[in-house]
């Protein structure tokens, strides 16, 4: 009788099966680092978008009223960060600029992977010269300089925040197109792609309900990867005053204002230009988790 149970129960431990996203989860938890990233990555997006309303409930603060005769103070009990040149608490305009930052980057990451994501579907799933086309504009695009597009775009279309993440993320689709094209190529002459043509499925919904859900795992990889290179695009923009405008702060917007006036009032500088880093590290060392859980044998890769 405990022999059958022995056996039912192995039997049973055989038949439990796994899924990619559930392996990949495991590794990413084996991976230090990458749950590092992930906690303070969670904790900084927390602290951004919930600490501008704790500031102002215990100390009436907000991020654009100014007190010009109290002017630049260091951090001390009433003003943990200090304040700026204006007078307003550096706190709460160090979060609330963390919130924009972040808000741009996962916002034009997202429209860089949406279009990448259609246009090297297309591109690869028609072949031919449909896809020879495509990729010649891919090409003529990517030869231009990423920044002076996304400047004349700025420049053209307004400096308002939406149309700032929609430009960063209309010149940002570039390579997730060629990633996405590569999959297509790979996956289009599959078993289950030809048995699905065989049985009369049109195209469109062979591309959307099988190829483009079987290329979710190197989408989510550059996607993470993605995020932070956008914040740091948006940071340069502020420094060119084409970014976030004033009194609406960004990370960038603060670390170019910190930058003048860094030989007297370090702590301008010293307190945005810190969660940036913090923020950037951590994203990178998510990312690489991420990429690491997916694709277990890129890790081995020079």
């Amino acid at each position: 009788m405990i022999a059958e149970q022995s056996a039912s129960s192995s039997a049973d431990d055989v038949l439990v099966g796994s899924s990619l996203w559930r392996d990949a989860w495991l590794r990413l938890k084996r991976n230090r680092m990458a749950m590092a990233g992930l906690g303070v990555t969670l904790a900084l997006t927390a602290l951004s978008f919930g600490g501008p309303f704790v500031t102002h409930a215990l100390w009436g603060y907000d991020y654009e009223s100014q007190n010009l005769a109290y002017g630049a103070r260091p951090p001390s009990a009433a003003h943990w960060f200090g304040t700026d040149y204006f007078g307003r608490d550096l706190l709460t305009r160090v979060l609330f600029g963390g919130q924009i930052s972040l808000t741009v980057g996962l916002l034009a990451a997202s429209v860089a992977a949406s279009i990448g994501t259609l246009y090297g579907a297309v591109s690869g799933y028609a072949g031919g010269r449909i896809d020879g086309l495509m990729m010649r504009i891919v090409d003529v695009i990517y030869a231009l300089p990423y920044m002076f597009l996304v400047i004349v775009l700025v420049t053209i279309f307004g400096k308002s925040l939406p149309l700032l993440f929609l430009s960063l993320g209309m010149v940002g689709w570039l390579m997730t197109a060629r990633i996405v094209r590569g999959q297509m190529l790979s996956l289009k002459e599959r078993e289950f792609v030809l048995a699905a043509r065989s049985l009369g499925v049109r195209n469109y919904t062979i591309l959307f309900r099988h190829l483009i859900p079987n290329t979710l795992g190197p989408i989510i990889v550059y996607f993470t990867l993605t995020v932070p290179s956008m914040i740091l695009q948006e940071a340069f923009l502020s420094f060119l005053g084409l970014g976030v405008q004033a009194p609406r702060p960004s990370l960038g917007a603060l670390i170019s204002d910190g930058a003048q006036h860094m030989a007297v009032f370090w702590w301008e500088l010293v307190f945005p230009g810190g969660l940036m880093a913090l923020l950037l590290f951590s994203l990178n060392f998510l990312g690489d988790g991420v990429r690491d859980a997916l694709d277990p044998s890129s890790r081995g890769r020079s």
